[in-house]
């Protein structure tokens, strides 16, 4: 009897780790690629409530987390940017950009986090943290 339960317990452990789902957006083109990342992870998390999302940026894709940023019907960012934080998506930033390009750190959202390098950050959630990559 124990022998059974420990079996369907781990069967039970196992269909709920699998159905977890994350997934790393990569943006580095710029303000037209994250207004598109941003309406694609609306739709996710509408149809995936419990999808872990981070979006990490490099180059040009930094822009839209830079203060007073806005998309290209002038609309800023700083709000969507929030909300979406406010239903658990993260949004890092590569700091080797941020020096390339002399932007200070603190010219970014709140929410933004800086990490040390966007490429390295992208892998490191494919490799160790089993991240779905996309690309809008």
């Amino acid at each position: 009897m124990k022998k059974h339960l420990l079996l369907i317990s781990g069967l039970l452990a196992f269909t709920l780790s699998w159905a977890e789902v994350k997934v790393v957006y990569h943006l580095s083109e710029g303000i037209p690629q994250a207004s598109r990342a941003i309406g694609n992870i609306r739709n996710h998390l509408n149809a995936d409530p419990t999808a872990k999302i981070v979006v990490v940026t490099h180059g040009l894709g930094i822009d839209f987390l830079i203060n007073g940023a806005t998309n290209q019907m002038d609309q800023p960012f700083a709000g969507g940017v929030a909300d979406l934080v406010n239903k658990g998506v993260e949004f890092r930033v590569c700091n080797n950009t941020l020096v390339s390009r002399k932007i200070s750190p603190d010219k970014l959202l709140m929410e933004a986090k800086v990490v040390p390098s966007g490429v390295s950050e992208v892998a490191k959630l494919q490799a160790n943290e089993k991240f779905v990559y996309l690309r809008p």
